[in-house]
């Protein structure tokens, strides 16, 4: 096992692409920054489960909740995706203040549903297994649901997405609300991750880390890790698990 990474300074190699660290930029936004062979992925750390990517391809939006404030200094979305109807994922307020006339939205097929018609506009669901593509950026949509019976009722399995982004052959994979399903364990080739972990919601640290290191991504956010009555999971913790030559990344989730 090995300590966990967090690239405070310099840059690192990273099998084929380059960590450039951002402490802190001057729009007071925390920031990574990735060389990869199709340019620069630069991404911020919102909070809990949203963060922003942005790519040559365009800027991502993932799960944006909170105030809409949080992301006035950021580059505005031209793709926002959606795994799932709750409110720490989905905030219809916010998507009305971030969505732009032009942006595509991509959900699952519930959350498509329960859109209000101001935010139909050039958005499309997928499910599980099924694929979309936004200019250079293909998408996969992955389950994402609970494994462990007495959790099934928050996230039952065939509802929520996880995702798969690839874009000039660098892969991004974002859990969603998961437990360890065989679809994560199974994953190849993924350059970077964020990985969920809170209970009773999803997994522990130890699931968590048992799952990325089967299918080693070159770096890890652990995300999403604030949970319910002492369900709050240690990213420290679930970093210090990880086998060699998977770097985590620790991301200003929680202020």
């Amino acid at each position: 096992m090995t300590t966990r990474r967090t690239f405070l300074a310099g840059t690192a190699a990273l099998g084929g692409i380059t960590m450039i660290p951002y402490a802190l930029r001057a729009d007071g936004h925390s920031a990574d920054a990735f060389e990869t062979a199709g340019g620069v992925i630069t991404i911020y750390p919102i909070s809990h489960a949203s963060f922003v990517m942005d790519t040559p391809a365009g800027v991502i939006y993932n799960d944006p909740v909170g105030e809409a404030s949080a992301y006035a200094d950021l580059p505005p979305a031209d793709l926002i995706m959606i795994t799932h109807k709750h409110g720490d994922h989905y905030k219809p307020e916010t998507l009305e203040a971030l969505k732009g006339a032009d942006a595509q939205m991509i959900t699952n097929p519930e959350v498509l549903g329960m859109l209000p018609d101001s935010l139909k506009s050039n958005t499309s669901a997928i499910g599980n297994g099924e694929s979309a593509s936004f200019g250079d950026v293909g998408i996969q949509a992955l389950p994402a649901h609970n494994l462990t019976e007495e959790r099934l009722n928050f996230h039952p399995p065939g509802r929520d997405n996880g995702y798969v982004l690839d874009m000039f052959g660098f892969r991004t994979y974002i859990s969603g609300d998961t437990e360890d399903i065989p679809e994560m364990r199974a994953l190849k080739d993924i350059d970077l991750a964020f990985v969920c972990m809170n209970l009773p919601f999803t997994m522990d640290v130890n699931a968590a880390a048992s799952a990325v290191n089967e299918f080693a991504p070159k770096v890890v956010y652990p995300y999403h890790y604030r949970g319910r009555d002492n369900g709050t999971q240690d990213p420290m913790e679930f970093a210090n698990q990880l086998a060699d030559g998977i770097n985590a990344k620790m991301g200003p989730w929680y202020g």
